[in-house]
């Protein structure tokens, strides 16, 4: 019946039906095949799959960074990292990172990143003399760093079930997110002296200064989000509200840059999203809970550990099994499915489960950039209008560059569970 449930699903896939009907019909159908379950399971096992109180906070950061985008706040944070490193050699693609890092603290979202900063990025580095291959891959990669930087959706999804800290997981992510930065830097670089990428002027100390000051308000949302979970004042979910209250502030109140005539298309637009990503997690949570009947991860736990007991072993075949799995999956879905797979091996062996979450979440990012079902690769191919073996060739350096950092995390954990051990003795 285990064969029969995976072959349906590759079988619905492969037709091209969304991923949330084609896990509901496969579970559908396997309970029928099976019998000895009451449909009624269906409804009981999707409701039960988005019962979790940290998954309201998934529209509100939504809602964050939509209003921040409406509000046009973002030329102020491309502003501020092209004081900060835009006369490093290759400028510009310098900024898009940049750029990537400071509205992760912001959106928690690749996805989210790639369509609200891509066009503006891409058409930045075209105007500035970048071909539009390497800008849409540089720009696709960098918005990698999304859900790695707190705060993140995927940790959140994934927090909710592996039972672990939200907060620690946003202190975890911060130094992973950081490297991925600045391994895509250090890429950026070899690339741009290698082609002849121009940089920009070195700016003056008072244009520093006033592109810091226009972009404090913005710059502060990370410090609320983080600080106030640190110290307890709110919780995630909390957190997401007040990050959404003050982004509406900050557009409308303070910097008078968001029109009354956006807020309702943008309520609009977070709820069509909210929707689409609860309806994957209700359907991924029936489909796990099948596999879980069918005792897939016992067997899996069995077959890794007959394979070596060795934690870094395991790692690695993890590593591997997730990347291919990001190759033709979502994130979320991915992320749904083999959490509850994989966490009864994880605690066999003692691995963190923080640590986990953030080498898992750069696992499926990773999968964003490449064929054949990389959302954030299709986002670039149509906002750049390059075709897809050409964005592939450009991203491969920068894909080698997360891969490394993938492998750096995950065979040192300290990076990952350092702040998280400091700050709440965790880890």
């Amino acid at each position: 019946m285990t064969t029969v449930l995976l072959l349906g699903l590759v079988v619905l896939l492969a037709l091209n039906i969304p991923i949330a009907f084609s896990l509901l019909l496969t579970s559908i159908v396997y309970l029928l095949l099976k019998g000895d379950v009451p449909l009624i399971a269906v409804a009981q096992r999707v409701v039960a799959g988005t019962d979790h109180y940290l998954l309201l906070a998934i529209p509100f950061f939504f809602l964050t960074a939509e209003l921040m985008n409406a509000g046009g706040i973002m030329d102020r944070l491309v502003r501020f990292a092209t004081v900060l490193v835009g006369h490093i050699r290759g400028g510009l693609a310098q900024v898009n990172v940049v750029s990537s890092m400071l509205f992760a603290g912001i959106s928690g979202s690749a996805v989210a990143d790639a369509a609200g900063m891509g066009r503006l990025e891409v058409d930045m580095m075209h105007r500035g003399g970048y071909d539009k291959g390497f800008a849409a891959a540089i720009t696709g990669a960098s918005s990698t760093i999304g859900p790695v930087i707190p705060p993140s959706i995927p940790f959140v999804v994934y927090a909710g079930i592996a039972g672990v800290s939200v907060g620690s997981l946003f202190l975890a992510g911060i130094v992973p997110g950081l490297l991925m930065g600045s391994a895509l830097m250090a890429t950026v670089y070899v690339i741009a002296r290698k082609r002849g990428y121009p940089q920009c002027p070195r700016p003056t100390l008072r244009e520093v200064m006033s592109a810091t000051w226009r972009s404090l308000p913005v710059l502060f949302l990370p410090v609320i989000i983080v600080g106030g979970i640190r110290t307890g004042i709110f919780t995630p979910t909390e957190a997401a509200i007040i990050a959404a209250v003050y982004a509406f502030a900050v557009g409308r109140i303070l910097l008078r840059t968001l029109p009354w005539s956006h807020i309702v298309p943008t309520l609009i637009k977070v709820g069509a999203d909210t929707a689409k990503l609860t309806f994957i997690i209700a359907a991924g949570s029936l489909f796990a809970w099948i596999l879980a009947r069918e005792g897939i991860p016992q067997a899996l736990t069995a077959l890794f550990l007959s394979i070596s007991r060795e934690p870094w072993i395991v790692l690695g075949l993890i590593n591997l099994l997730l990347l291919v799995l990001g190759m033709f999956l979502e994130p979320i879905v991915a992320l749904v499915l083999v959490t509850p797979i994989l966490t009864p091996l994880l605690q066999t062996l003692g691995i963190d489960l923080v640590h986990f979450g953030v080498v898992l979440t750069l696992n499926l990012m990773i999968g964003l950039l490449t064929p054949p079902v990389g959302t954030v690769m299709f986002i670039m191919m149509r906002i750049s209008e390059v075709p897809m073996e050409r964005f592939v060739m450009e991203v491969l350096p920068f894909l080698a560059a997360l891969l490394a950092v993938l492998f750096l995390i995950t065979y040192v954990p300290a990076l990952v569970l350092f702040l998280p051990g400091i700050l709440m003795g965790s880890g």
